[in-house]
């Protein structure tokens, strides 16, 4: 049984735990969210606190962390909620908000342009730098990933988007022949 797994998620006040037909219904001042749980992964709400168990075979127990894991991040969510902070450097690149797409000026030829998911909120700061921030955590990593990987840092100038406070190492050019 996974370490993490044997802690219990504590519910804060405010949010409302419901387990219908196996999956967990999570609802807080920000929002509301829905677990799926795993096979053989079983929930048990006592006293604000969340406990879960296997209820079968060994292969049920490699998923008791996961599913903790996501349960607390649902939790977290609803209550607080999660960002991320993307930067843009390089000469020329920006980002424009542009109804429900998100515009990026990244020295090609052409705008790329990215639909914005509907739970997502979405603000650019200065032009070059972009705050995503949900309730779904998987959600606002998932789509800093995808901007992020529409041009990532290289290693020579270090010119790309990046993670705010990411540190991009970089490589020494050509050296001269004497």
């Amino acid at each position: 049984m996974s370490r993490l797994a044997k802690q219990p998620v504590v519910i804060q006040t405010g949010v409302d735990v419901q387990l219908i037909d196996r999956k967990l219904s999570v609802k807080g001042p920000k929002g509301s969210l829905v677990v799926a749980l795993t096979d053989g992964v079983d929930v048990n709400i006592e006293d604000k606190k969340l406990f879960i168990k296997t209820v079968g075979t060994c292969e049920s127990s490699s998923f008791l962390g996961l599913d903790r894991s996501r349960i607390a991040n649902a939790v977290l969510g609803v209550t607080n909620g999660f960002e991320k902070k993307l930067e843009l450097v390089g000469v020329g690149f920006k980002a424009l908000i542009n109804g429900k797409t998100l515009d990026l000026s990244l020295g090609f030829s052409h705008l790329v342009i990215i639909n914005i998911p509907d739970n997502l909120q979405i603000k650019v700061e200065k032009n070059t730098l972009i705050v995503i921030s949900g309730i779904d955590k998987w959600l606002v990593g998932q789509f800093a990933a995808t901007v992020r990987s529409k041009k990532p840092p290289e290693p020579y100038k270090g010119k790309g988007i990046r993670y705010q406070g990411e540190v991009v190492r970089k490589k020494a050019g050509k050296k001269t022949a004497k």
